[in-house]
């Protein structure tokens, strides 16, 4: 569904992030949705910063099509998380990595 005014337009950065989302969604689809509304109205929200949240260090940019990108996360579940990138310029947010499982590169 295209974003309506406001809003921010969500892509998935790859193949796999896109199949994790379907992942997510047979897993939690209420928080999923969540996920997604938050995602493409307030992508920096820090309304709930225990759920979502700017990764640090190495992990807080992503380098998407030859730029570098904010890389936020979305606590889904427990264990599932959503990781995506923030292209201010396009007013799109990149999904690069959902799953039920946590990553463990933040361990």
């Amino acid at each position: 569904m295209p974003p309506q005014d406001d809003e921010w337009d969500i892509r998935f950065g790859t193949s796999d992030a896109a199949i994790g989302w379907e992942e997510l969604c047979r897993h939690a689809l209420a928080n999923t949705r969540r996920c997604f509304e938050t995602l493409r109205l307030a992508p920096r929200s820090r309304a709930s910063p225990d759920r979502q949240h700017r990764l640090r260090g190495a992990l807080a940019t992503y380098r998407h099509n030859g730029k570098d990108l904010e890389q936020w996360e979305f606590e889904v579940t427990s264990g599932g998380r959503v990781r995506y990138a923030i292209d201010d310029s396009n007013r799109m947010v990149w999904v690069v990595y959902a799953s039920p499982r946590h990553p463990k590169d933040t361990e």
